[in-house]
């Protein structure tokens, strides 16, 4: 009775997922997908990695999609999963600094807030510390990376970290006059019973790569504090994640087509073609995991891959629907005892051939950038022996409590590179 209840609730979300156009309830590679590109990355391990993983593959695919029973428990999960790049800029979206905490400071804003009369100013950055440590918003572009970059920042970054960033899963992230005056030396904020108040403008627009970066480094502890049991999570999460960011449709604003008259476009391309071509045409064998010298540009190549392929997934929909009979580009089928409106198989064969191998190309290109952030960070702990894990007597765990940050942890656990 209970795997009959189980089955029911997860068709039923499988069923919601695909129906919803809401931003923060993106299809995302369907739970198929998800799934088969975590259980393939197994394969692509190192011998010294294989065994432990192996031991439990089913583990890794079953808790594929972990995350994105997450996104209705927490405000905070749902970003976690895209990036609408092309909110910000355009490729090779310089504008976007590399460096979470930059992006937060450069994209967000201060306000200043006299509690007496409750009276609210929007303050630049620029006015806020004194002349000598101003934080000024502009951009060097040094050795092909950004880097938020002024005369002198250090002063306010560091007060920004610690004050501000220590708050970010709060409602509000507020520090008191008193504590600015204190670290900068000035009597500006204190009098008058003043606060500062920072305002997040740019994670509801995605943090995708930044949440990339932050899980390499949370993997890497959990290998050096050789914690199978958190190993296994983790990783099956990093793949969900992974997987997210090689689909074009993770990169932009248009996620489901509804800027071009195109509205469920997105589980179109990810969940519906999958499904229909991956098991007969695709070959998920992609060869050996590769090292990641550095996480971050790596991550930071993966979205912009993505993103170049956006044009042609839309285009090329786009195109087809206008030449193809509209009454053979949707069937209804049954399911749940319910009538759903979905491509014809016919239709969507035609746009699977008009795109030729780049959906079977992103799914490969997932399983590798898994395998490969697996590996790198196992080779970043020290390569401890962990195919002996799979000696040990032990068992995944299957329930684990989270909390909101959970899955992401600090965004200050990522490495300079």
């Amino acid at each position: 009775m209970k795997i009959a209840r189980y089955t029911i609730f997860v068709t039923i979300v499988v069923l919601a997922m695909v129906l919803s156009s809401a931003h923060t309830e993106k299809v995302v590679w369907g739970f198929y997908g998800h799934k088969k590109i975590n259980r393939m990355a197994v394969f692509a391990l190192p011998q010294e990695m294989i065994g432990f993983y192996k031991k439990n593959i089913e583990y890794i695919t079953e808790h594929a999609v972990d995350a994105d029973k997450r996104r209705y428990a927490t405000k905070y999960e749902a970003v976690r999963h895209y990036i609408d790049i092309d909110h910000w800029g355009k490729i090779p979206f310089l504008e976007v600094p590399r460096q979470f905490d930059d992006a937060l400071m450069k994209y967000g804003q201060l306000q200043l807030i006299d509690l007496t009369t409750l009276d609210t100013t929007n303050l630049s950055l620029n006015t806020v510390v004194n002349e000598e440590d101003r934080f000024d918003p502009s951009i060097a572009i040094m050795n092909g990376d950004q880097v938020w970059h002024s005369i002198k920042t250090v002063a306010f970054e560091n007060f920004f970290k610690a004050h501000f960033k220590t708050q970010y899963y709060e409602d509000e992230w507020i520090v008191e006059g008193q504590v600015y005056d204190e670290i900068f030396e000035t009597d500006k904020f204190a009098s008058g019973n003043k606060v500062l108040r920072f305002v997040d403008q740019f994670s509801h627009q995605g943090i995708l790569p930044y949440h990339l970066e932050s899980m390499f480094f949370q993997l890497r502890k959990a290998f050096i504090d050789e914690n199978p049991e958190k190993v296994l999570r983790l990783s099956a999460d990093y793949g969900h994640y992974i997987a997210d960011s090689h689909v074009p449709l993770h990169t932009t604003v248009n996620y489901n087509g509804q800027l071009t008259d195109q509205v469920g476009i997105h589980a179109f391309w990810e969940s519906r073609l999958p499904e229909l071509f991956a098991e007969e045409k695709y070959d998920f064998f992609v060869g050996s995991a590769d090292y990641i010298e550095q996480p971050r540009k790596y991550f930071w190549n993966i979205i912009t891959e993505s993103h170049e392929l956006l044009d042609s997934v839309l285009s090329i929909e786009k195109r087809l629907s206008q030449s193809f009979p509209p009454d053979r580009q949707y069937c209804y089928d049954e399911r749940l005892s319910r009538t759903v409106r979905i491509e014809c198989e016919e239709y969507a064969t035609a746009y699977h051939e008009a795109m030729g191998d780049m959906v079977e190309m992103r799914m490969q290109g997932s399983i590798r950038a898994i395998s490969s952030v697996w590996y790198s960070a196992w080779v970043s702990a020290g390569q401890p022996d962990i195919n002996s894990w799979a000696d040990e007597d032990y068992k995944p765990i299957e329930e684990i409590k989270r909390n909101s940050n959970l899955g992401t942890g600090s965004h200050d656990e990522r490495g300079s590179n």
